[in-house]
Parts: C-alpha cells; sequence; structure tokens
C-alpha cells in the first residue's frame, strides 16, 4: 500500500458533493463532504467511530442530543453508538470531511446529493483503495 498523501484542506473546499470515499485503508477510511445551507448529513448512529473536520462554513453538531455550535477549523470526535447530526446553519455550502474507523462505505462511493445517499444502502465490502 502507498497510503494516501493530498492537501486535504483544497480537496474539501473543492469539493461539492454531499458524499464523496477518496481513500479507503484497511482500518480507516476518508470521505469528503459538502452540505448546502439548511442541509444535515442526517441523524445516523454507526458501529464505528467517526472523526469530522469542518473546513469552511457554519452549523452545528448534535452529539446525543446536545448541541455545539461549530466552524471552519472545528474538529469532532464521535464514538461508535454515539447518535449524531451535523447541520449546516449558514447561508452558503459547509465543506468538510470525515475519516471512519473502520471504514463503512464501500471505496470510492460518489453520492452527488443527500438524496442520492439517502437511496443507496451500499456499505464497505472489504475491498481498499489499494
Amino acid at each position: 500500500m502507498h497510503g494516501f498523501v493530498q492537501n486535504i484542506e483544497t480537496l474539501s473546499l473543492e469539493n461539492e458533493k454531499f458524499r464523496h470515499v477518496i481513500y479507503t485503508a484497511p482500518h480507516c477510511q476518508l470521505v469528503l463532504m459538502a452540505l448546502k445551507p439548511g442541509e444535515d448529513i442526517g441523524v445516523e448512529i454507526h458501529a464505528v467511530d467517526q472523526f469530522f473536520r469542518i473546513e469552511s462554513g457554519v452549523g452545528e453538531v448534535i452529539l446525543n442530543q446536545k448541541h455545539s455550535a461549530i466552524e471552519g477549523g472545528t474538529a469532532i470526535v464521535v464514538p461508535a453508538g454515539t447518535e449524531h447530526n451535523i447541520v449546516n446553519t449558514g447561508s452558503r455550502s459547509m465543506k468538510l470531511y470525515t475519516v471512519y474507523a473502520p471504514p463503512h462505505h464501500k471505496d470510492g462511493t460518489v453520492h452527488f446529493s443527500k438524496k442520492d445517499a439517502l437511496n443507496d444502502h451500499e456499505h464497505f465490502d472489504g475491498k481498499t483503495t489499494q
């Protein structure tokens, strides 16, 4: 394996897709996300740990019903089993990335919109990027 070495800030800020899996390793996965104004990721609970980094935009994160304001530069760690949601409360797109550990989605998954994501029931199938 060669790993992943790229400018994550640039990739995040240029991303317009709701979800784009850009790298899957055996034990973690890197995913770009973009939320339109008023959009959220949806209330979720995973059996995996998850890390988020907000690159630009403003909003709130809800962890087990506790609301916290977020903005560019905010890091969020969501332990497995935690109910969570991220909401864009701003007037422009929120750009972020997330790391699942272990992987959660099929490698290379692209959802152009939240609707696409909701209609796709894919899950990690054990295949990595390399």
